[in-house]
């Protein structure tokens, strides 16, 4: 991957299983889903979110308790039950006047390529499946649901040279 890549993102999408989760179909007896989210990676989209950057989600499953993670975390660009992954961003890209160049997506399955493929940055997880990995500008060191978000998120400040004024609350 090369910086220039990274620095040029001004939105970035994600899959929720397998990126912002472990991957893990969590059903109760009742027939209710229910997903477990890492802390570091929400801490990681609100800083990435105040740099400057856009935030989507675009899954193929429908869930509520992503809806009201994507509430919570500020992220307005939420397509669930989405097949066709691409159409849904070529429709948000419009909407938004983007190019695709501009555009990164993180995600860890074939359903996934069409728009990795497409995006000016494609980034993906320890765990997806080879052919995904093949075709992904960078891979990170942490697995889904694991603080790969995070990774992701940090990646892009550090490039774009927003992730100390983002930490600088913190360390005061």
């Amino acid at each position: 991957m090369s910086l220039s890549q990274a620095q040029s993102i001004r939105l970035i999408a994600f899959d929720v299983d397998g990126i912002m989760t472990d991957g893990g179909l969590y059903l109760t007896d009742s027939g209710e889903e229910f997903k477990r989210f890492n802390s570091l990676d929400g801490q990681g989209l609100k800083m990435l979110k105040a740099s400057g950057v856009e935030l989507a989600i675009i899954t193929g499953r429908t869930s509520r308790c992503v809806e009201l993670r994507a509430h919570h975390l500020g992220i307005s660009h939420l397509y669930q039950g989405v097949h066709d992954k691409f159409a849904s961003m070529q429709k948000m890209l419009a909407q938004l006047k983007l190019p695709l160049d501009v555009v990164a997506f993180m995600g860890d399955d074939v359903i996934d390529l069409p728009v990795m493929l497409r995006v000016g940055l494609a980034i993906s997880v320890p765990s997806a499946p080879q052919t995904v990995r093949d075709r992904a500008h960078y891979i990170t060191e942490r697995d889904g649901g694991h603080g790969a978000v995070r990774e992701a998120c940090e990646l892009l400040m550090s490039a774009q040279g927003t992730l100390d004024a983002q930490l600088a609350p913190y360390l005061a």
